[in-house]
């Protein structure tokens, strides 16, 4: 018979902690995207306490009340923003932003599916999806989802709508949050050579042909990459995977080798090509303007430019 050889301490507490390590890492809350059919797997899971808190960020109430995914809490993504020093849709002070996400129900300890709908452009409202994303992770929650396909593509695959209302408990924000993940227009001045910085907004308005901004044109030096084209055409709530994608965002120089600076009018756009470039193609260093044009364009004493740019 052959003897077994005992595994010395120090080697079986090493083990021991590796196995820890490597369950933590399988079990690690994480950012990105989730499919109708897994997030009512989570919306029904069997025991209440790992049900996911789920958000319904359009920004018209009349929407919500015509029917939303079951247990979804109303959080309109504009009500994050207000006008500051003049500028209009201005994210809120820390005090504000915390007190709504608390009312809200966003609990560091649990999921977070949000969705909105709108499948066809102009009509954007992913864009409220992604917003609300943002700034789950700015303030330091770890596991947010973005349902594909939102609820045009819920009602697609023929899932459970409802009318009632749901009201969460109050929430529990993480103490630490990411706060890195935002940049000031300072930041932005003062960007390192080489960091991309990329302007998300439609061509016509990154060229300057368009009756919205105070200013015409773009950041100088900016190259513009539409967040759209991240989208499938018959439904701007789904994400087309990154292989799809890929050789579009290398050929206009957004690789994750390098530091990559996105703003477009007022953040929301921004925050679509951040969260895809961040969580779904996963690359590490990305961040979200947030004054983003709307803030920069009234600041004159920045020039502004309308030729385009190609990134190095």
């Amino acid at each position: 018979m052959k003897r077994l050889v005992p595994v010395p301490l120090p080697i079986r507490a090493a083990v021991a902690v590796l196995a820890v390590a490597i369950a933590g890492g399988a079990a690690r809350a994480d950012t990105g995207v989730i499919s109708p059919a897994d997030a009512l797997k989570l919306i029904e899971h069997p025991d209440p306490a790992k049900r996911p808190v789920v958000l319904d960020t359009r920004g018209g109430y009349k929407d919500y009340f015509r029917g939303h995914l079951p247990t979804a809490h109303h959080l309109n993504f504009d009500t994050l923003r207000g006008t500051d020093n003049g500028v209009p849709v201005q994210y809120l002070p820390d005090d504000l932003t915390r007190a709504l996400l608390v009312r809200a129900g966003v609990d560091k300890n649990r999921t977070h599916l949000v969705y909105a709908t709108g499948d066809k452009l102009p009509n954007d409202e992913i864009l409220s999806a992604s917003m609300v994303a943002y700034v789950l992770e700015k303030y330091g929650v770890k596991d947010v989802r973005i349902v594909d396909g939102g609820l045009p593509g819920w009602k697609a695959a023929k899932l459970p709508v409802t009318q009632e209302y749901f009201g969460n408990p109050k929430g529990l924000l993480p103490e630490k949050g990411s706060p890195e993940i935002a940049l000031t227009v300072d930041d932005v001045l003062k960007r390192k050579p080489g960091a991309v910085l990329v302007d998300a907004r439609p061509h016509n308005e990154y060229v300057g042909d368009d009756d919205v901004w105070l200013r015409k044109g773009h950041i100088p030096g900016a190259i513009s990459f539409h967040w759209a084209r991240l989208m499938e055409k018959d439904n701007t709530h789904q994400f087309l995977p990154f292989e799809k994608v890929r050789a579009e965002l290398e050929a206009a120089g957004l690789t994750p080798d390098k530091e990559i600076l996105v703003y477009c009018g007022t953040s929301r756009e921004g925050s679509l090509l951040r969260f895809y470039l961040r969580h779904v193609a996963k690359y590490p260093n990305v961040r979200l303007y947030e004054g983003s044009w709307k803030e920069y364009a009234a600041l004159k004493q920045h020039p502004a430019e309308t030729k385009e740019n190609k990134s190095k």
